[in-house]
């Protein structure tokens, strides 16, 4: 995919409200000194009275997005996920997870893929946290197509939703002609026999390259684009496991309470099969070079393919 066009998904998280916020004058974005990254300055631009810089306090930014959401506004918060969701876990939970208020979470710079900014950065632990919360949706997109509609899905939806984004460029392969997203939709992008890999997030990428290289050795891999954690798609893994026989999942997150936990406890009590993770393996990561790290952690198409060669011997 060298040759493809690749765009960071925070860019899009950006672009996306923006053109939401010419659609809906309910919409309010709040960020924690963060803008520039986040990109939610694009919308701050065009948008100035509905933008407010809550500052490095993001407790206090969730609980006044809670607030907003009670007066019939749709808050957008964002800030780095390490922060979106690490410092606000409390406010989260008791003021916009509990009443079950319509708030939108935009993480940016989640995962090992933070690159520099090191292991305080990296958040590896945000789809376990925000899993744990009833009646929120955990989503994760793959590029910049996808995530533009999930932006758009996330206001439309009536209910807390989280949403984690990239810091670094990753392919564009959705047509955006004819593309629509559903919430707690999974979708087949090559399909296969012999292993199913269910990835997320710019792991998705990987598992595409993956699957041409498994190709060549003889392997035939269903590769699922699960950019919904939760809800997850019950139906089209419980298919895979039917079809295949094996499943891998792949995600810029831990292995503990993410998206290969969910299949797991999925699988374990309605279809026993066979599962191999490919996440962060219970430790913090480095600083460092985005793409380095990702190989070093085994979050890539190389990576993949090994474990699925040994998998399917």
């Amino acid at each position: 995919m060298a040759d493809v066009k690749k765009i960071a998904t925070r860019d899009s998280y950006g672009a996306a409200l923006k053109e939401l916020g010419r659609l809906h004058d309910d919409i309010v974005v709040f960020d924690a000194d963060l803008a520039g990254s986040t990109k939610t300055g694009v919308f701050r631009k065009e948008f100035p009275d509905r933008h407010f810089n809550c500052g490095i306090a993001e407790a206090n930014m969730m609980a006044v997005a809670a607030g907003a959401a009670t007066m019939g506004l749709v808050p957008f918060a964002s800030s780095f996920a390490m922060f979106a969701v690490g410092r606000p876990f409390e406010q989260i939970r008791n003021s916009i997870g509990y009443p079950k208020l319509n708030v939108k979470i935009g993480a940016t710079h989640g995962g090992i893929s933070v690159g520099e900014d090191g292991a305080s950065h990296q958040c590896c632990e945000d789809f376990a946290l925000m899993r744990s919360i009833p009646g929120m949706v955990v989503m994760s997109p793959s590029d910049d197509v996808e995530a533009r509609a999930m932006v758009k899905a996330a206001y439309e939806h009536k209910g807390p939703v989280y949403m984690r984004f990239g810091r670094s460029g990753v392919p564009v392969f959705h047509e955006e002609e004819g593309y629509s997203f559903q919430i707690g939709k999974g979708e087949v992008l090559r399909q296969g026999s012999d292993v199913a890999i269910i990835a997320n997030g710019p792991l998705v990428a990987e598992a595409l390259e993956a699957a041409a290289q498994l190709e060549e050795k003889g392997v035939s891999a269903r590769i699922i684009n699960m950019a919904t954690i939760k809800p997850l798609d019950d139906e089209l893994v419980l298919a895979a496991a039917r079809e295949c026989g094996k499943i891998i999942t792949c995600e810029e997150h831990s292995i503990i309470g993410g998206l290969g936990e969910a299949v797991c406890a999925l699988l374990s009590e309605q279809l026993p099969t066979p599962v191999r993770r490919i996440g962060v393996n219970d430790v913090f990561g480095y600083s460092g070079p985005a793409g380095e790290l990702m190989k070093l952690f085994g979050l890539c198409a190389d990576h993949i393919t090994e474990v699925a060669v040994d998998f399917c011997k």
